[in-house]
């Protein structure tokens, strides 16, 4: 299986190789589960070395307390329901253990909504199901860290609901032809946070969007630094960052490519478009790359903003065409 960090080398600015380069997962090593019997287990609690033959067999096991679940590598149609307990779920070699095809409660493949999580060198594919919510990971409750993990050819990488008081953690994650906008739920997304207190995404990849938005928050904080949002192979997408409802926050170091492919091409960047539930005061735009694909002749915003809020601009570099803020 291809690995999710080996991506091409002429799309990504220097500091996400750089990024890219050092990442490595802190997993137990695996000698020590190979000396536990004749053969690593597909899932393994760390705490007490015991395998489980299915993944919900595995974090069942942890229960309420705190745990760590070990992924070996392959190809697993297998998904679980987090509901109680801290669980952390981890490939013991980054990018080797795949999750895919299969959905829990016709969500995600990991369903979390236990006191927290994390999830680290995980692979998420081909999740799908009828309402077109199929993600890799549905957050319902409880704090979520998501690290070295690749998202691909679903209907959508992360979903949660709303929790004001808690926070998604996204780090050297790629998110690939994620999103759709052909299902009766509305438009999937890449990432798509509700209501959820504070949402950090650093050091990521989103590309080759399927339809709907790249990032969209619903937060009252966001942070959005050192990620690569490139649509030149989109297909059918909207917005680059989309906050719909306002907040605040740093949107800062990041490398946006508008593609030719576009359901609505006007902005990369829409505040406050669904209405402005949290003030955007004070948030902060600052050093970043945008352009749009060689040979368009459109002229699309960098920034629209419906919130009429005192935005925070530093200085951005922006390609031919691209205009640098608008107000609606």
């Amino acid at each position: 299986m291809v690995s999710p960090f080996a991506l091409p080398a002429s799309r990504l600015p220097r500091w996400l190789l750089a990024g890219v380069a050092v990442m490595a997962v802190g997993a137990i090593p695996v000698a020590a589960l190979l000396a536990q019997g004749s053969g690593p287990a597909s899932f393994t609690v760390a705490e007490t070395g015991r395998g489980y033959a299915s993944l919900q067999a595995a974090v069942d096991a942890i229960g309420n307390r705190e745990g760590t679940v070990l992924i070996a590598p392959g190809n697993w149609n297998e998904c679980a329901v987090q509901r109680e307990g801290v669980v952390h779920f981890r490939a013991v070699e980054a990018g080797t253990a795949l999750l895919g095809g299969k959905a829990c409660e016709g969500k995600a493949a990991l369903v979390l909504r236990g006191r927290g999580a994390s999830v680290e060198g995980i692979v998420f594919a081909d999740l799908a199901v009828d309402d077109g919510n199929g993600a890799g990971i549905r957050l319902e409750e409880g704090p979520l860290r998501v690290s070295q993990s690749w998202f691909r050819d679903s209907q959508q990488g992360i979903m949660t609901t709303n929790g004001e008081n808690s926070e998604l953690l996204v780090d050297k994650s790629t998110f690939t032809r994620l999103g759709t906008c052909e299902n009766s739920a509305g438009c999937a997304h890449s990432i798509y946070a509700g209501d959820y207190g504070r949402v950090t995404v650093t050091r990521s990849r989103f590309e080759q969007g399927k339809g709907g938005h790249y990032l969209k928050s619903r937060a009252a904080h966001i942070v959005v630094e050192d990620c690569s949002f490139d649509d030149a192979n989109g297909r059918g997408t909207n917005y680059l960052i989309d906050l719909p409802n306002g907040g605040t926050g740093i949107i800062r170091g990041n490398w946006f490519v508008q593609g030719r492919d576009k359901e609505n091409w006007s902005t990369m960047i829409a505040i406050g478009a669904e209405g402005a539930r949290y003030t955007s005061d004070g948030l902060v735009i600052a050093e970043n790359d945008a352009r749009m694909v060689p040979g368009l002749s459109r002229s699309p915003a960098f920034v629209a903003d419906w919130t009429g809020d005192a935005l925070v601009f530093g200085e951005n570099a922006l390609g031919e065409g691209v205009r640098r803020f608008e107000r609606r």
